[in-house]
């Protein structure tokens, strides 16, 4: 797949906010400081599409970005982040629960794992959720040129086991700063998308 064309169409906290549920969408989520933003970039080809911060928490919002005019990629609140008040976090946990229980024309979530690290407890919780809701199937493991590749085969098989992935499952290394994995995750998406 190729991306030609992609902005951003809507900012939300509340489903009132969202965009007309009038094309399929496929969300990221994953772990504050995970490199969501930086991933949306590179796959929409644009360096400033999705804001990219030093410092973890930064997307307090869903953003829904409009791509090639056929289909949206939405880039959901990071979680996990500890210096974030607990309020705070309840009030993302319930926006991002109210985006994925509400919107039927969600495809599928890509969780994106940080390759250099197992899974946490919130990512095993949410690819559960996502697995009860028919939403999961996609994992792009991130961060993939900061280890060596003996690592990353084992912390991919550490990935797939902790996550309780199934073989049809799809478990991607990719790097932004390498650009590397990025024609796989398109074209898996491209498949999700027929």
């Amino acid at each position: 797949m190729l991306i030609t064309k992609s902005e951003l169409e809507a900012v939300a906290v509340k489903p009132a906010q969202y965009p007309p549920d009038d094309r399929k969408e496929i969300a990221f989520a994953g772990r504050s400081n995970v490199g969501k933003s930086s991933l949306l970039n590179l796959l929409t080809g644009r360096k400033s599409l999705a804001r990219v911060s030093g410092s973890p928490g930064k997307t307090r919002t869903i953003n829904f970005y409009s791509v090639n005019d056929s289909f949206r990629i939405v880039d959901l609140p990071g979680y996990g982040y500890a210096r974030v008040s607990r309020s705070v976090t309840e009030k993302w946990g319930d926006m991002v629960d109210a985006y994925l229980k509400s919107r039927q024309n969600l495809t599928v979530v890509v969780l994106l794992a940080d390759i250099r690290h197992k899974p946490t407890a919130q990512d095993i919780q949410l690819y559960e959720w996502l697995r009860a809701y028919r939403l999961d199937g996609l994992v792009a493991a991130t961060k993939a040129d900061k280890i060596s590749k003996s690592e990353a085969s084992r912390n991919l098989r550490v990935i797939r086991e902790t996550l309780g992935l199934a073989d049809a499952d799809k478990l991607l290394p990719v790097s932004v700063l390498k650009r590397t994995g990025v024609e796989d995750l398109l074209a898996a998406l491209e498949d999700l998308l027929r």
